[in-house]
Order: structure tokens, then C-alpha cells, then sequence
């Protein structure tokens, strides 16, 4: 089997088992994390509903503008922090992490971090 393939199966299987484990509430949302090659996503999203709460991007226009590049450890410390003014913004100071079946290193790391010294709690 081609070797890209058998690591996207094994990032969806990894996925699926967060997932069943991970739920989000309108009281505490799963903080989703969505990262690609060039940028990173960050969704708070109450799986009661099926609401998405809050959002913030690297590809934000006013994230984008003051980041060298959307998909470096700076930008996922932005996201973090961005995603962290709008959650509390919302009334929201608690969330569940779900790292997406990605490992917590990286620029999932830095996301997190930065959402935590803007004052999120999980």
C-alpha cells in the first residue's frame, strides 16, 4: 500500500478514537484544532447542537496580516490566543482539547499554549 495512505488511514483512525472519547457541551465545547500545510484552525464547537461557538484561523484577516506565515509555531500561538479572546468574549472559560488525532507537539502544542496564557482553561 502507498506509504501517504496508509499514514492519512492511520491519522483517521487515530481521529475517529479522539472523537469517541471527546464531546463538547454549550457549557464546555470541544476546542477542535484543524491543521494543514500551510495554515491552522481552531473551532469551539458544542456537539449537543452541532453549533460551531467560535472560530479563529491563520487565515483570519486580522491574524493575517500580522503573521510572517500561517502555518508556523507563531501562527498556531495567534490562533490560540485569538480563539481564547472570542471564547471568553462568548462567556465560555472552559473547554475539552481535541488535538484532532494529531500528536500534542508542534504547532497543536503552541495552539494550545496560547490559548491557555489567554486565559483558557482545559
Amino acid at each position: 500500500m502507498d506509504r501517504l495512505k496508509v499514514k492519512a488511514e492511520g491519522l483517521a483512525r487515530r481521529h475517529r478514537r479522539v472523537r469517541g472519547k471527546v464531546s463538547g457541551t454549550a457549557a464546555r465545547p470541544r476546542l477542535c484544532v484543524t491543521r494543514t500545510a500551510s495554515h491552522i484552525y481552531a473551532q469551539l464547537i458544542d456537539d449537543i447542537t452541532r453549533t460551531t461557538l467560535a472560530s479563529a484561523s491563520s487565515v483570519d484577516t486580522d491574524l493575517k496580516g500580522s503573521l510572517k506565515n500561517g502555518a508556523d509555531i507563531e501562527a498556531a500561538k495567534a490562533v490560540g490566543a485569538a480563539v481564547a479572546k472570542r471564547a471568553l468574549d462568548a462567556g465560555i472559560g472552559e473547554v475539552v482539547f481535541d488535538r484532532g488525532g494529531r500528536l500534542y507537539h508542534g504547532r497543536v502544542k503552541a495552539l494550545a499554549d496560547g490559548a491557555r496564557s489567554a486565559g483558557l482553561k482545559f
